[in-house]
């Protein structure tokens, strides 16, 4: 009976959990910050169309998570709303359709920041800054 409780509760917790909040960088560079002032320590940049976890939203700052699990912050007005991924695969293939066996449409090299147009189960259909627009896996970028 006590392992039911602590499973329900368990589960409970889990559905109320919040859903992962991601952005990009809006600016040509963001500077990121060991904590929310722009006397902190510089730590990084990030350049634009970068995707950012957002992990706590202040007034003017966000503490991020960056693709490789660096947690810093950014002044909000540095991001936007575009959603974006970045390729993690060293080579990624980009398909006609949601499906591996579909077309190639193009191909991504690794931390190529790609626009979010839907995510569709194991799938995310994404538009290059070019215009060409596919399906990559899910498996294959960070930032969603």
């Amino acid at each position: 009976m006590g392992r039911w409780f602590l499973g329900m509760a368990l589960l409970i917790a889990s559905a109320a959990a919040p859903a992962l909040e991601f952005r990009s960088v809006a600016v040509n560079a963001a500077v990121l910050y060991d904590a929310p002032s722009n006397q902190a320590k510089k730590l990084f940049i990030l350049s634009r169309y970068y995707p950012v976890e957002i992990i706590v939203a202040l007034d003017k700052w966000m503490k991020v998570r960056d693709a490789s699990g660096a947690l810093a912050w950014v002044e909000s007005a540095k991001l936007g709303t575009q959603r974006t991924v970045l390729v993690t695969a060293a080579e990624a293939e980009v398909h006609a359709q949601p499906d591996a066996a579909a077309p190639v449409v193009f191909k991504a090299q690794r931390d190529v920041a790609l626009d979010v147009v839907e995510i569709t189960g194991a799938w995310v259909k994404v538009k290059h800054r070019d215009g060409q627009i596919g399906f990559i896996s899910d498996k294959d970028v960070w930032g969603i």
